[in-house]
């Protein structure tokens, strides 16, 4: 008996092996570990997204009507124009974004299918400015872009998936269904590879250049975030690992796309909304908007820390 159970595992290991797949991806050209189809990963992703959402909701922790969470949907709707240029398919996505109100946390994220937050942190401990969030935003932005998020997926469904054929041939019953789940609240806690965030700073920069918004302020947030105080390494830091010259690459990837920056300054790109729409429909939902609250956004940037 022992000895068939070894073989099923061995079978299940071998058929897991041969469903894992690669893929080039058409922004970046890098072959990417892809077990979790792009569908799946934006439908679980959504899950993931609503249950945090819903939970800090309880917790009076999602800003709603103020005038930072307007400044954020209005620098985001400028990038996710750029992001849909570069992949037309985002613009099917129901983007969203939320600010969390927690002073102590330093970090934002896009999960696939554009769901995005992004913590008051950045403001609190980093005073940071238009431009800088527009930065930030651009970089998260680009991880679901370049896939980096369903990579990351894959890489917790293999793991799960291979413990589920094992603990299936030894009796403990099919957890599958539940896989796909954790995969997605998993992805968000995984650190990018210093691949995929090369990338995302490559891509990042250039939208948000391409918005109207100023690559010098990537070298600028990069640098509040390395002189945070406290002791204490910013969330991003830790989750977002980076070369020792990170700044200096951030330095020649602005020169490279200023370009866009000044000719999206001569000529802004048409202003138009796409995140926290009521679905099927080109509408917000409906809520008092104060006069005092109309800002208009005017740059970009990026951070994290907890």
């Amino acid at each position: 008996m022992q000895a068939m159970k070894t073989a099923l595992i061995c079978l299940g290991l071998a058929a897991l092996a041969g469903l894992a797949g690669c893929s080039t991806n058409p922004i970046t050209g890098r072959r990417q570990l892809m077990l979790v189809s792009e569908q799946s990963a934006e439908q679980q992703s959504a899950v993931a997204y609503q249950q945090m959402v819903g939970g800090l909701t309880k917790k009076g922790q999602i800003e709603r009507g103020t005038a930072r969470e307007l400044q954020v949907q209005q620098i985001t709707d400028k990038l996710i124009a750029q992001a849909i240029k570069l992949k037309p398919a985002s613009a099917a996505w129901q983007w969203q974004v939320q600010v969390i109100n927690d002073p102590k946390t330093v970090n934002a994220f896009c999960m696939a299918g554009g769901k995005m937050a992004i913590y008051s942190g950045m403001w609190d401990q980093l005073h940071a400015t238009d431009e800088e969030i527009a930065q930030v935003m651009g970089h998260e932005i680009s991880h679901a872009l370049a896939e980096h998020t369903r990579e990351r997926m894959s890489v917790a469904y293999s793991t799960g998936a291979a413990t589920t054929v094992a603990a299936i041939a030894l009796g403990a019953g099919d957890t599958a269904a539940q896989l796909m789940q954790q995969a997605a609240v998993v992805a968000i806690g995984l650190p990018n590879s210093r691949e995929s965030e090369a990338e995302a700073d490559q891509i990042g920069i250039e939208l948000a250049a391409r918005a109207g918004y100023d690559p010098k302020s990537a070298v600028a947030l990069w640098e509040k975030m390395g002189k945070l105080p406290g002791g204490r390494q910013p969330e991003f830091l830790s989750t977002h690992p980076s070369p020792e010259h990170r700044a200096d690459n951030l330095r020649a990837l602005g020169d490279k796309v200023m370009p866009y920056y000044l000719a999206a300054k001569a000529n802004p790109p048409p202003a138009a909304r796409y995140v926290n729409l009521v679905p099927g429909t080109n509408v917000a939902p409906a809520k008092p908007t104060p006069a005092s609250q109309q800002l208009q956004g005017t740059g970009g940037g990026s951070a994290t820390r907890r």
